[in-house]
């Protein structure tokens, strides 16, 4: 990793932590030294969050097939070519130039609905299970996605969890800047977000727990001392195997199947963050946030 993108890396989970730390401070301290860490996209949530909300939008015709074909043609390409410093500049720009000059409060709105219609039933019970778990036990529950941050809060809000580090854009007086707080919450970044958050929270990482489907997350899995994968993909399987680390699998035959197919454009999580931008540019500009739901 160069200097800049470690940089901003840092930056990003310094900034998502410092969110958390606020839903912290409103919640009853815990007097554990323990805490858990839950990824979203296939890991609490089945398919990617974003895929969700663009296809909530979908439904109440604010953009057309063709746009959301041109979005999954080019998430095809970045899936087949990877992660460059250049396209992931590129998708950063790109989505922040629809959010920009939006109200926060227009897209948490947004997402609220969304989450009732389409995500509500799509947390995977064995999941939530293994977090509640946790809070019986007195721990703090994060959640911590590359989604922005007010996609997590939302669920971490309706699940009864502690709170999310999730990705941060700049905002001034309830409105979008256009500038993103150092990079999307995404593999290292991640892990920065947590060594903050448990700075702050002084949590012992060596008694907490994380959960991920990806082996992007290895550097949030590898820091704590309960390390688990949930749905795996192929690669953390294997990390998790020659690692001893525990393995959770709710997926089953047609439904594994089926997940794949939904979220492999989708897991690519700068070019999803653009298109869920773009959906969202297109929804508040039509007014959708004040608009009844259509079922």
């Amino acid at each position: 990793m160069t200097r800049d993108l470690r940089a901003r890396s840092v930056l990003a989970g310094e900034a998502s932590a410092a969110a958390a730390e606020l839903e912290a401070a409103l919640a009853t301290p815990s007097v554990s030294h323990a805490a858990a860490f839950f990824d979203v996209d296939n890991t609490l949530l089945q398919g990617a969050s974003v895929y969700h909300l663009a296809r909530g939008l979908y439904r109440r015709r604010f953009f057309t097939f063709a746009e959301i074909a041109a979005k999954g043609w080019q998430q095809l390409a970045f899936r087949l070519r990877g992660e460059t410093p250049d396209s992931v500049a590129k998708a950063r720009a790109s989505a922040l130039s629809f959010i920009a000059g939006h109200r926060v409060s227009e897209v948490e709105i947004l997402v609220e609905e969304i989450f009732d219609e389409l995500m509500a039933d799509r947390i995977w019970p064995g999941t939530k299970a293994l977090a509640q778990q946790h809070l019986d036990a007195g721990e703090r529950v994060w959640l911590v996605t590359a989604a922005p941050v007010e996609v997590a809060r939302v669920l971490a809000r309706r699940l009864g969890l502690t709170g999310a580090l999730g990705t941060v854009a700049a905002q001034s007086d309830g409105v979008y800047t256009g500038v993103l707080v150092g990079d999307i919450l995404h593999g290292p970044a991640k892990a920065e977000a947590v060594r903050a958050l448990a700075k702050h929270e002084e949590l012992d990482l060596t008694a907490c727990s994380a959960y991920s489907d990806s082996v992007n997350d290895l550097p949030m899995l590898e820091m704590v001392g309960n390390p688990w994968a949930i749905n795996p993909d192929s690669r953390l399987r294997r990390h998790a195997r020659t690692a001893g680390w525990q393995v959770r699998d709710y997926r089953t035959g047609r439904r594994a199947t089926r997940l794949l197919l939904l979220t492999a454009g989708a897991s690519g999580v700068t070019l999803g963050a653009v298109s869920a931008a773009v959906a969202i540019q297109r929804c508040l500009s039509r007014g959708c946030a004040s608009r009844r739901r259509v079922s």
